[in-house]
């Protein structure tokens, strides 16, 4: 399942299940079972700055973070693969930068943050290579162009 929380201070009007939709979509494109559970956080810059600064110490504000957690629900049995934190501002000018739809912007950070919950990285250059290649194969199947990723 997938957790969707949305800041309600945030005036957001999207198709109610886009992101989890697409969330399921990198999921499988994984092979991770759907049964897989995970949380989505839409918020605002301050939130994504205050948790980059604590945990990678860099005191700015980012478009998305992935806390893994890859643990199992005592109760239901089910694998919680952990959270992926967007910052709704920073995707929003992105979107506007990178001359596409706020949604498929949220859809590339959705995507990237569930890869990197399942132990991608983009440090190195194979690394970054994989990832990439991930990302585009996901966003192709789910009708996003691929000129919304960026180096």
């Amino acid at each position: 399942m997938i957790f969707l929380d949305i800041d309600p201070d945030l005036k957001l009007s999207l198709p109610s299940d886009l992101l989890e939709k697409t969330a399921q979509a990198a999921l499988a494109q994984q092979a991770i079972s759907p049964h897989a559970d995970l949380t989505l956080v839409l918020t605002g810059d301050s939130q994504l700055r205050e948790l980059n600064r604590e945990f990678l110490g860099i005191d700015a504000a980012t478009d998305v973070l992935s806390f893994p957690a890859d643990e199992t629900d005592p109760e239901t049995g089910r694998r919680y693969l952990g959270d992926i934190l967007i910052s709704l501002p920073r995707a929003e000018s992105q979107a506007r930068a990178g001359g596409h739809a706020l949604e498929a912007e949220l859809q590339l950070l959705v995507v990237h943050g569930v890869l990197h919950l399942l132990g991608h990285d983009h440090a190195g250059v194979e690394e970054k290579a994989r990832m990439w290649a991930a990302q585009a194969e996901v966003l192709e199947h789910i009708g996003v162009p691929i000129s919304v990723i960026r180096e």
